[in-house]
């Protein structure tokens, strides 16, 4: 049977047409580009309730002092999330374009903005740890907030290795190579749970012990996927050179039309549930310790479906580079089904499990009969929507839809979740349980919205590249 060809054209030179054949992505394919996807995600939460277990024994206001510190850090690396995100699309559809040269300049444009970002809200977040929090979270016990400013003031020293880390580890996914940085990933949990242990138990340095154990950690992974890159130059996409820093304006701007709007998008949505997390402090200590065990159970659903999302990125990045949108619907809904039945599966051993799971953590009664409530409710609405929510954007924005992402999770973030929260939690009286409530409502909308914009087809009419 005769490939299916595409003429397109290389950007450089755009009047000279070249032949492309669209990437096949077979079930066999795929699964190799899945399971380490999913593998990572679910050791990055292992390592987040790791780090939960061994802090609580420390107490429970430096288990709250992290669990507060852990939203403002999202919102930082989200910032390196969605560079890597920008790169990750334009290095994807260079690469579906069969075109090398422009792939491995995105790679480079990637990493120097990355890092140039990175150092900049290491320094901001070392200098203004105290205010940042106070200004954040406002008057809360002494005790969780000495705990949340030692632990914000070290784990910002991350802040660069994790830009490094999150750019490489895009660029290798881009290429469909997602097995170097889930090698990597179970190498930084060894050294976490292991610093964790030193540090914690062994030299009784508490939240600061934990904090320098993940700096660790992330500086390790930094330098090892930036050799892989740099030591192999027969991959399309290789680092070699990367020292000889040459900014190019056109790719860094191809770079940013997708970054941008992401980082806006997921910044604003930190924001968010940052300002619907000062409601627990509202209900005191219990509240907010059993939103961080409720938060880190729930993340076991969330990273496989973050794991299928990073995929998506990349094998529609790939397709739609081609110009096989056909290729790309198909490709899509395949990975949206195995999302749902992947949560479906979870979320019911997650039901089944609950009690089991909340007792690894050292809960008083109080924020124990809290976390049921607010799993219960997250368990039913997320089952139902949260792909169409989180997964399905993602192949919105390998075509360069991302702006729409953008405009429906900031319209859905503080008109659905923010505002709603807080109006059934004061003044109809609900309480904290609101927050997960709001949330549900979140999902409804921003899944229908996704859905609806996928089915029009409008996302063909984006250009990336």
């Amino acid at each position: 049977m005769k490939p299916n060809i595409i003429t397109t054209a290389v950007p450089i030179n755009p009047e000279v047409p070249v032949t492309v054949t669209p990437p096949d992505w077979n079930n066999r394919q795929l699964f190799a580009l899945f399971w380490p996807l999913i593998v990572e995600q679910l050791l990055v939460v292992a390592m987040g309730m790791a780090d939960m277990i061994m802090v609580s024994s420390v107490g429970e206001h430096a288990m709250s002092g992290v669990s507060l510190v852990d939203h403002v850090n999202f919102l930082f690396i989200t910032a390196f999330n969605a560079l890597a995100t920008g790169g990750a699309v334009v290095a994807a559809q260079y690469i579906g374009r069969k075109d090398g040269n422009n792939a491995r300049c995105s790679a480079r444009q990637l990493v120097y903005i990355s890092v140039f970002i990175s150092l900049i809200l290491m320094a901001l977040t070392m200098a203004l740890c105290g205010p940042i929090l106070r200004l954040i979270y406002g008057n809360i016990a002494e005790d969780v907030m000495q705990a949340a400013q030692t632990y914000f003031f070290v784990r910002a020293i991350s802040y660069p290795f994790l830009a490094i880390y999150t750019s490489c580890a895009a660029l290798f996914r881009s290429m469909g190579d997602s097995k170097n940085p889930m090698r990597v990933t179970i190498l930084v949990n060894i050294i976490n749970i292991g610093g964790n242990a030193l540090f914690i138990y062994g030299f009784n340095w508490g939240v600061a012990g934990a904090a320098l154990a993940t700096v660790i950690g992330k500086a390790v992974s930094a330098f090892i996927l930036m050799y892989l890159l740099t030591k192999n130059t027969e991959r399309i996409i290789h680092l070699k050179g990367i020292l000889k820093v040459k900014p190019e304006t056109a790719m860094i701007k191809r770079i940013l039309n997708i970054g941008i709007p992401s980082g806006l998008e997921t910044s604003m949505f930190q924001i968010g549930k940052i300002l619907v997390t000062r409601i627990f402090t509202a209900f005191g200590t219990a509240a907010i310790a059993a939103n961080a065990v409720a938060a880190t159970i729930n993340s076991l659903a969330f990273m496989p479906g973050s794991g299928y999302g990073m995929g998506l990125l990349v094998v529609a990045g790939q397709c739609i580079g081609a110009q096989d949108y056909a290729g790309a619907k198909r490709h899509t809904k395949k990975v949206m089904l195995l999302a749902y039945a992947t949560y479906l599966v979870i979320n019911i051993n997650i039901f089944i499990f609950m009690n089991p799971i909340m007792g690894i953590f050292k809960l008083s009664s109080e924020a124990v009969a809290f976390c049921r409530i607010f799993l219960q409710i997250h368990l039913v609405t997320s089952t139902l929507f949260w792909c169409t929510s989180f997964v399905l954007p993602n192949a919105l924005k390998a075509a360069g839809d991302a702006r729409y992402v953008m405009v429906v999770t900031a319209v859905s973030m503080w008109l659905i979740r923010v505002c709603s929260a807080y109006l059934m939690a004061f003044p109809l009286g609900l309480g904290p349980m609101a927050v997960s409530l709001a949330m549900g409502a979140d999902f409804i909308f921003r899944g229908i919205f996704f859905s609806s914009r996928w089915i029009s087809g409008k996302w063909m009419s984006k250009r990336v590249i």
